[in-house]
C-alpha cells in the first residue's frame, strides 16, 4: 500500500457502525410481548412548548414482565403523556393512576406477530441501504484517488478493504434482524 492514497476506512466504518445503531434504536421500539423501557425511548411528548423524549417528564420502569410504568414528575404533564402515548403506534392502553401511568403489555397475536416481522425487515433494509451508500462513497473515493494517480494494485486493494467492511456490516444487519424476528415470533 501507497501512504500517497489512504482511504478513511475508519471513517466509513465509523458510519456504518452508525446505521447499526439506528438499527438498533429502532427495534428496541417494536414490541416483543414483553415489558421493555426502551419501547417508550422514540416517543416525544409536547412538553413546556418544545418535544421532550418521554424519560425527561418521568421516570419509567418495569415492574414486571408485562407491565411498563411512567410516574410523571409534574402533574400537568400527565395528559400530555398519555395522549403521547395513545399517539405513537404502539397500541397500548395507558391506565391512569394519580401521576402513575401503567402501560399493561398485551399478548401479540400470530397477525400482529407476523406485521411486527415484517417491520422489522424493513427497518434492517433501510439499514442496509445505508451501509450501501457509505460502501459507495468510499469506492468514490477511491476512483477519485486513483484519478489522482494510485496505482491499479493499490486500488484493487482498497477496493477489497470497502467491500469488505461492508460484508462484515450486512452480515451483522443480517444476523441482527434474524434475532429479532425470533424474539417476536416467541410465544
Amino acid at each position: 500500500m501507497s501512504d500517497d492514497f489512504m482511504i478513511d476506512t475508519d471513517e466509513l466504518e465509523r458510519r456504518m457502525t452508525g446505521a447499526m445503531g439506528a438499527l438498533k434504536t429502532e427495534f428496541a421500539s417494536l414490541r416483543t410481548g414483553r415489558a421493555s423501557a426502551s419501547m417508550l425511548e422514540p416517543i416525544m411528548v409536547e412538553a413546556y412548548g418544545q418535544r421532550t423524549p418521554i424519560n425527561q417528564v418521568g421516570t419509567v420502569n418495569v415492574p414486571e414482565p408485562r407491565m411498563v410504568t411512567i410516574n410523571v414528575w409534574d402533574k400537568s404533564m400527565v395528559n400530555a403523556v398519555e395522549k403521547a402515548i395513545r399517539e405513537s403506534g404502539l397500541g397500548i392502553n395507558p391506565q391512569l393512576n394519580g401521576t402513575i401511568i401503567m402501560l399493561p403489555i398485551p399478548e401479540l397475536n400470530e397477525e400482529r406477530r407476523k406485521e411486527l416481522t415484517r417491520v422489522a425487515a424493513q427497518y434492517a433494509e433501510h439499514a442496509r441501504v445505508s451501509i450501501r451508500n457509505i460502501r459507495r462513497d468510499g469506492m468514490d473515493q477511491v476512483k477519485k484517488a486513483k484519478a489522482d494517480g494510485m496505482s491499479e494494485d493499490d486500488q484493487k486493494l482498497w477496493e477489497g478493504e470497502v467491500q469488505e467492511l461492508t460484508d462484515k456490516f450486512i452480515k451483522l444487519v443480517d444476523k441482527t434482524l434474524e434475532t429479532k424476528q425470533a424474539e417476536i415470533m416467541q410465544v
